[in-house]
């Protein structure tokens, strides 16, 4: 996390907190402005967040640029965006004029409009409020049809992954994904080792089966997502099907696929539904004292992360420093 956080300092990213006079939101882009991580933009209305920092006492509130999402100079440029983007869909005029009031979808609106490097939120909305006008404006990256979530895990034993480090996926969006989804789910989430872990990818996809000691179309999907990511991304090292324990313990990835360039070593590991996902990343960080950092949304033109309404100021602060380094990764 330093170094995520040294490289978001290096080259500060505007970040868009839509959620401008929820508590945790508010101390964490104190802590964000005072630490100099990025420029913080706060939605919400200006007397409300003032007297807010007043009470808990955020003097570096001030710093950041606070737009009332009721009254501000580009409120009719973003409405005729917004009307521009969705009139195909339906959304008449006077519908995108009402909802650019909506500080969830004028935070996107700002990044739509370059006025914004990233947006965080999910304090006190729900994922599908969110994401909605997440993938209404700012979209999927080119060549990129959907959009996942890895966490960044960080395991006690650093003989794991790399120095203990490892990325999980998908374990936040897609129930089940195609092997074609998949084997973009494994090239994304390699593009998120580099530019946010700093780490060379070592992809594994994972299953129940180590190089066909078990036939079940399950473990075919599996075997079929490998074959698609290794010709959409001929440069990555990227190994399957594996199962979890030949993926990461170099005897066992010796013993169960020799020559793998990844069994044994691997960083990211790619789960083959969410379900497994899931499961995994939550018994990891339970059993193992893990810290799991996340949901880490990938695919998006612009990175726009989602929290959980149980977060914590500390998780917000970090996510907020993984989204401008997301941001710098994409430029």
């Amino acid at each position: 996390m330093q170094t995520i956080i040294k490289r978001a300092q290096a080259s500060r990213q505007r970040i868009v907190l839509p959620e401008g006079d929820e508590e945790r939101t508010l101390k964490a882009a104190d802590r964000i402005l005072e630490d100099k991580v990025a420029d913080i933009i706060l939605i919400g209305n200006p007397s409300e967040i003032k007297n807010l920092a007043e009470q808990y006492q955020l003097p570096h509130i001030d710093e950041a640029t606070i737009i009332d999402p009721l009254n501000h100079p580009k409120k009719a440029q973003y409405a005729n965006l917004l009307f521009e983007l969705r009139e195909s869909k339906g959304m008449t005029s006077d519908q995108a004029r009402i909802l650019v009031e909506k500080p969830l979808y004028l935070g996107c609106l700002m990044i739509k409009s370059g006025d914004a490097d990233g947006e965080i939120a999910g304090a006190r909305n729900t994922t599908t409020d969110v994401l909605r006008p997440a993938f209404q404006i700012v979209k999927t990256l080119p060549n990129t049809s959907i959009v996942s979530g890895a966490f960044l895990m960080f395991v006690q034993d650093h003989s794991y992954g790399t120095d203990g480090i490892l990325l999980f996926a998908d374990c936040a969006v897609l129930p089940n994904p195609t092997a074609k989804e998949l084997a973009e789910i494994a090239v994304t989430t390699a593009h998120t080792a580099r530019t946010l872990a700093g780490i060379e990818p070592l992809v594994s996809l994972l299953s129940f089966s180590t190089k066909g000691s078990a036939q079940h179309e399950l473990e075919s999907k599996v075997v079929e997502a490998t074959r698609l990511a290794k010709e959409i991304a001929p440069d990555l090292l990227i190994d399957g099907e594996l199962q979890a324990d030949a993926a990461i313990v170099p005897s066992v990835g010796q013993s169960k696929a020799p020559g793998s360039p990844v069994a044994g070593k691997a960083n990211v590991l790619i789960f083959p539904n969410l379900e497994c996902g899931n499961i995994a990343y939550k018994l990891v960080q339970r059993l193992g004292n893990a810290d799991a950092i996340g949901p880490i949304l990938q695919g998006m033109a612009a990175p726009v992360n989602d929290l959980s309404r149980g977060c914590c100021v500390d998780d917000i602060y970090k996510m907020i420093a993984i989204c401008a380094n997301q941001a710098l990764g994409i430029k």
